[in-house]
């Protein structure tokens, strides 16, 4: 029974079944190699001529799953728990261990079966780790901090007062349930009775969010600030509920964009912000590595107002830059408000877990200078003290696209990223970075095939500077389940063995002009674009951030209007495979943030070569094609 696949490892069996769907054992099992998998008359022993020779193409992986592709005329049918999917020629599903598959709807069954994976032990060598000290580097911290503990975010579970504190993935669509573990669609964050929303995006498709997310056709005011060209918008402007405001902030200096994507959701206990790294289109929500923060705030007492925190200060001053067009709204019980930047200064961010990180465009000078990109950052990181440990740590960049770039900027960021102090008041020490981007071949192999390499839109001439090759560190992610959707999360950390000293999660790429670039003798900051992050500290979190918006097992104001039962803790913020004791004392906490990839990361070999978009690939994907190809982005979309 000859498999298409080079590889020689069997990662799982086509198992045929009878009517009754138990196993037919006058059949044989179909082996599974990893990689692509012909399956059609010429390895199935039926003579059915509805069969054809190359039926399907089905592409195994480690991971537990796999892409089925139907290569015939005739259809194909999935069945995956109660759901049953019909499949005509030259669609596509992703498949999970248990999963049936009707070779002719109704006839022909084969369960899809996987084989548990041997990890090899620390003892056993591979062609790279012939050194025994360099495998000492990389194998003991794993041993210590469960590094690469499979299936690690089926452990991850956040109370409904601790989610403020992290943050979370996405669900991906085909991933196994354990996968998805504490991982949010829109509909999740999108919910209750919205007076006010305000959506910030580069993208947005209308034809495919109203279905999506049916509680915004029932919002009375809707705000969409986007990133989109004059052309996009026209046609979206005429799809868009009568309700709908659309605004594109001023871009003053060229090649800009408003790339931010947040969301503000006013309700009548409060409002929600959330901060996340997916554009409003069907493919980020459901086939992409990505990532989303939100919490809930009250109103402030309106008529005796708290003083603000850091936390509105920074939202305000970002708020403000994007001049969109004020308009009224009335909130039921409270009246009739203008809804400018200024409307949100009336919330109480003061239990607030997180800080924010943006972006706007301009030239930056005097005061303004700390108060965007990486200057920003920077400002907010002296201003913390971490653990000693942290020293000299290294750096994490990760995203989704790469501007032009020079070692003289890297080393301004490295500036940056490397800043903040040790409890002995000591800077921490310039920490070196490594840069986690996907392959040709993980593109190539992902859930979407080069499709999803439409969204790493890089071209060779950034990807393929010399000095970008001591960078190049792989995406590995299978303690989330998520090696095959590509990511479109963005985040920026520094990190020892599990352990982490800040994170970012960001909508920012690497790119002068998302962080801005150091100009004047360091007077100026110039920045192109907007965007927007959230920065996990270890110091200033509240325990407990009890309030809800829509009270889903949450609560709302205590008597004295403030967030109930908020203490001020000093942190641990680790990964989902750090293995460390959580008996902490009172006055500490851990923080887990679901970090989708492995660390430490692992570099490239001299195969791995770097993904860029303007590159053709010959090499045939898991949907049998070749890149360059046409890629839909929205639901209808426009020739």
């Amino acid at each position: 029974m000859q498999q298409s696949s080079m590889s020689g490892i069997v990662v799982g069996h086509l198992v045929p079944l009878d009517d009754t769907l138990k196993q037919d054992t006058s059949l044989p099992k179909l082996p599974l190699s990893q990689g692509p998998n012909t399956i059609g008359r010429a390895n199935i022993p039926l003579s059915d001529k509805r069969l054809s020779r190359k039926h399907l193409t089905l592409t195994a992986s480690t991971d537990g799953f796999a892409t089925l592709y139907v290569e015939g005329t005739n259809p194909v049918v999935v069945k995956s728990g109660e759901q049953r999917k019909k499949l005509t020629s030259s669609e596509h599903v992703s498949i999970a261990n248990g999963d049936i598959i009707e070779l002719i709807p109704g006839h022909h069954f084969f369960k899809y079966v996987t084989l548990p994976q041997k990890r090899p032990s620390s003892h056993e060598s591979t062609k790279e780790d012939v050194n025994p000290k360099k495998m000492r580097r990389e194998v003991e911290p794993k041993h210590e901090e469960g590094g690469n503990c499979e299936e690690a975010i089926r452990n991850f579970h956040v109370s409904s007062d601790k989610l403020p504190l992290t943050y979370q993935l996405l669900q991906v669509q085909g991933l196994p349930a354990w996968a998805n573990t504490s991982c949010v669609s829109i509909r999740d964050v999108i919910q209750g009775d919205i007076v006010v929303a305000i959506l910030s995006n580069y993208m947005v498709d209308i034809d495919w969010l109203l279905p999506a997310c049916p509680t915004l056709a029932k919002i009375p005011n809707v705000l969409v600030i986007h990133g989109e060209n004059d052309g996009t918008v026209e046609q979206r402007k005429r799809r868009k509920p009568a309700n709908w405001i659309f605004h594109k902030p001023p871009l003053p200096i060229a090649y800009g964009t408003h790339h931010s994507k947040a969301m503000l959701l006013v309700y009548l206990q409060g409002v929600r912000i959330i901060v996340h790294t997916a554009n409003l289109i069907y493919v980020d929500w459901n086939n992409k590595t990505q990532g989303l923060w939100m919490q809930d705030f009250p109103w402030k007492d309106l008529n005796n107002p708290s003083k603000g925190c850091g936390f509105e200060t920074d939202l305000v001053d970002y708020l403000s830059a994007l001049k969109w067009p004020e308009f009224s709204a009335n909130i039921p019980a409270l009246g009739n408000f203008k809804i400018n930047p200024s409307f949100f200064r009336k919330f109480d961010y003061s239990s607030s877990a997180v800080r924010l990180i943006a972006s706007v465009p301009g030239y930056h000078t005097g005061p303004n200078l700390k108060k965007w990109g990486h200057m920003k950052l920077r400002t907010v990181l002296e201003e913390s003290i971490f653990d000693k440990e942290f020293q000299k740590s290294p750096l994490i960049y990760q995203f989704s696209s790469l501007g032009s770039l020079d070692e003289k900027w890297m080393a301004e960021l490295k500036c940056s990223m490397s800043s903040g102090l040790s409890e002995d008041k000591r800077p921490l020490g310039i920490g070196e970075p490594l840069i986690i981007w996907p392959t040709v071949e993980d593109v190539r192999c992902s859930l979407e095939g080069y499709a999803a390499g439409n969204a790493i839109p890089s071209p060779h001439k950034n990807v393929d500077k010399e000095f970008l090759k001591k960078y190049w560190a792989k995406w590995k992610a299978n303690h989330t389940g998520r090696c095959r959707a590509m990511p479109h999360i963005k985040t920026f950390l520094r990190y020892n063995g599990q352990k982490l000293a800040w994170f970012l999660l960001s909508s920012a790429n690497l790119s002068k002009a998302a962080w801005g670039t150091l100009q004047k003798n360091n007077s100026q900051l110039m920045v192109r674009s907007y965007e927007l992050g959230v920065l996990f500290l270890p110091s200033g979190t509240k325990h407990g951030c009890r309030f809800s918006c829509t009270n889903n097992g949450g609560s709302s104001k205590s008597e004295s209007g403030t967030i109930e039962n908020t203490m001020s803790l000093k942190t641990k913020l680790v990964t989902l495979t750090w293995q460390g004791s959580r008996n902490t004392d009172e006055f500490s906490e851990i923080i887990t943030l679901p970090v989708p990839y492995e660390l430490p990361p692992q570099r490239y070999s001299s195969e791995d070569v770097p993904w860029s978009w303007d590159r053709r690939y010959s090499k045939k994907d898991v949907y049998g094609q070749v890149w360059p190809r046409q890629v839909q982005l929205y639901a209808c979309q426009d020739s």
